[in-house]
């Protein structure tokens, strides 16, 4: 949960546009933009090791102090990536009050080991790491544990099964949205044992047919 709110100083950008901002990255800052609660968007820059040290330690609210401006409460809204998806290159920052209600998506922790891996073939597929739910900004989760030690062969778990932490929290996401199932798959090396295992007893099969039948003829002949 969100308790102490760490701080971030940044500074205005005069001037936007990718030239500006990748001339921004190499002085060490992250562009970002600052929105919200009525007022016109802000163009700015924070400390890019600073910021980063806090996003990925999970931290998603800020107080933000900009010279020339009052310090803003904001909300980590959404992070963009380069080309690669290794680094940081922006970040949109919203203005709320700690008060508030707000829209937030919250990473899944996958918790145990389903009892469904111990059929041969049984993998685990993992189609949704995220949730959105409503909350208060003062009660945003890092994240959200959902155990699969329970989840069987066939079986699936849904953003419905995962326990909220908070009284006032809401799922957003459609509570049917599948987060995580076991299914069962050969390998193919095995399928193709079983097709040619299959093949080479019917030759066997067929030989010995053939075989049986030569020995009637010469019998008749005889």
């Amino acid at each position: 949960m969100t308790t102490n709110v760490p701080t971030l100083k940044g500074v205005k950008r005069e001037r936007t546009g990718s030239r500006y901002a990748r001339r921004a990255r190499q002085q060490g800052l992250i562009p970002a933009v600052l929105y919200g609660h009525g007022q016109e968007p802000l163009a700015i820059a924070v400390p890019s090791e600073e910021t980063l040290l806090y996003v990925r330690g999970g931290d998603k609210v800020f107080t933000l102090e900009i010279e020339g401006e009052e310090a803003d409460t904001c909300l980590l809204k959404a992070l963009q990536y380069d080309h690669l998806g290794s680094d940081i290159v922006h970040l949109d920052l919203a203005r709320v009050s700690l008060d508030e209600r707000v829209e937030v998506q919250v990473p899944i922790r996958f918790a145990g080991e389903a009892v469904g891996l111990k059929e041969a073939g049984a993998i685990l597929e993992k189609l949704t790491t995220s949730i959105t739910i409503e909350c208060r900004v003062t009660n945003i989760p890092e994240y959200l544990t959902l155990d699969i030690t329970g989840l069987e062969s066939g079986s699936s778990l849904h953003a419905g099964d995962v326990t909220l932490p908070g009284a006032e929290m809401v799922l957003l996401s459609e509570a049917d949205t599948v987060l995580a199932r076991i299914e069962v798959r050969l390998h193919k090396e095995e399928e193709t044992e079983t097709e040619e295992g299959a093949e080479g007893e019917e030759g066997a099969e067929g030989a010995e047919g053939a075989e049986g039948g030569g020995e009637s003829e010469a019998s008749k002949e005889g």
